[in-house]
């Protein structure tokens, strides 16, 4: 793939990413139509969202494995395909059983069509010089997912009136991810890595010489923050709104609570796109470890702030913006940083682990934000557990060793 062309790359991973993140984030606008269907409580939702999540992140190594030794583009292609399978079973479920299972083959397909394999494509066919910057605008492809796509779910929804209609319109556009994975092959690029030496490690020793080292394994434990964060704002704030009946009107323009939580998820989406791209910006001029232990620290007082602040439209609207410009900037830093220590042969696959780290997160802030509401009738301890993770996670970023493995000469070659 030639300089020029790399961009094909990036637009097509920009678009898998949108659809594949956007349609995820926007199963929130689910959560209490389906429970009240299904007549069950929010745990049982948040479970299937939360099993979702950490089946994504457990079939992420497998996934990038897979991307490391036969290519990308059919390994996004076949989760692409999984996916679909998992809004198909969703959209016509009529149980717990169901709901569940739809769940489980999005999370395993969407392993394969998101951000670590997308973004190691990206890390291998554009130019080091250009790296940073073609990381950030595909991972922003996540957040205009969330701007264009929550939204949007959350109009339709208002406009039929039932949810079924809208997963089905949310599952066609998801047929769409298996045809744009043909942008990402990065096939010569990784015959080349290991024909340049890199081939000679094994799947093996590429884990022990990652385990070995103590920044991995802080990387790997920090990103389970963030985790819990997206998973527990994107699953319940919609909810949280509803319930506090909290609705908009501004300049002839009236919106219901359940429509507020939908344009605060698509607000949330808005702002990270800038911030997605600012935040790898500076990772090609300063310390990603550094900006990743700010990162976390700013995210603290964001939620701390919106915790002490009387709530308002005003108030979620601003908490939306400033949680989004933080929202998943952590993604092509942690991505490039995990690429810059270990080199592009088996990255895919050590993204896919530290990735898992998020998914475990995830799991947690998408399950327990169920949990605390049935047990408590409200999300109170989520927000001050959410404050005290982001401390928590600036913490262990600070330590971490940025710098390349040394290896003997037959090792990896590094990318710039």
């Amino acid at each position: 793939m030639t300089s020029r062309s790399y961009w094909t790359a990036v637009w097509c991973g920009f678009l898998v990413l949108t659809i594949g993140l956007g349609v995820r984030q926007s199963f929130g606008i689910f959560l209490k139509p389906v429970s009240a269907e299904l007549h069950v409580g929010r745990e049982l939702f948040s479970f299937g969202t939360a099993l979702s999540m950490l089946l994504m992140g457990a079939a992420g190594p497998l996934a990038g494995q897979l991307c490391d030794k036969f290519g990308s583009a059919r390994t996004i292609a076949g989760g692409g395909l999984l996916y679909v399978l998992g809004m198909i079973a969703t959209a016509t479920m009529h149980d717990g059983f169901m709901l569940v299972m739809g769940n489980l083959l999005v999370g395993i397909g969407l392993s394969a069509a998101s951000f670590g394999p997308v973004l190691s494509v990206i890390l291998r066919v554009a130019p080091p010089a250009k790296a940073a910057l073609a990381v950030g605008i595909c991972s922003a492809g996540g957040s205009f997912g969330q701007f264009f796509i929550v939204p949007l779910a959350a109009v339709l929804q208002n406009y039929f009136g039932d949810w079924r209609p809208t997963m089905w319109a949310l599952t066609g556009v998801a047929v769409l991810i298996i045809f744009l994975a043909a942008g990402l092959n990065d096939s010569q690029q990784i015959a080349a890595n290991r024909k340049a030496g890199g081939g000679q490690q094994t799947t093996g020793a590429a884990l022990s010489e990652a385990f070995a080292q103590r920044s991995y394994i802080l990387l790997l434990v920090g990103y389970f923050v963030c985790g819990f964060h997206v998973a527990f704002v994107g699953a319940h704030l919609p909810a949280y709104i509803s319930d506090k009946g909290i609705g908009l009107s501004l300049l002839g323009v009236n919106l219901s609570p359940a429509e507020l939580g939908g344009w605060a998820i698509g607000m949330v989406g808005l702002f990270n796109i800038a911030g997605a791209i600012l935040w790898s910006s500076m990772g090609g001029k300063y310390k990603r470890k550094n900006l990743l232990t700010l990162l976390y620290l700013l995210r603290s007082l964001v939620f701390l702030g919106f915790v002490l602040v009387p709530l308002s439209a005003a108030s979620v609207l601003v908490f939306a913006a400033a949680l989004g410009f933080l929202w998943l900037g952590t993604v092509p830093l942690t991505t490039s940083l995990v690429g810059y220590i270990f080199g592009p042969v088996h990255l895919t696959m050590l993204n896919g682990i530290v990735f898992f780290g998020h998914q475990v997160g995830s799991f947690f802030g998408s399950w327990g934000g169920g949990r605390v509401y049935d047990l408590q009738g409200n999300y109170d301890l989520m927000w001050w557990i959410s404050i005290a993770l982001g401390l928590v996670s600036a913490l262990l970023h600070w330590p971490i060793v940025e710098e390349r493995l040394a290896r003997p000469v037959s090792a990896v070659p590094q990318p710039a």
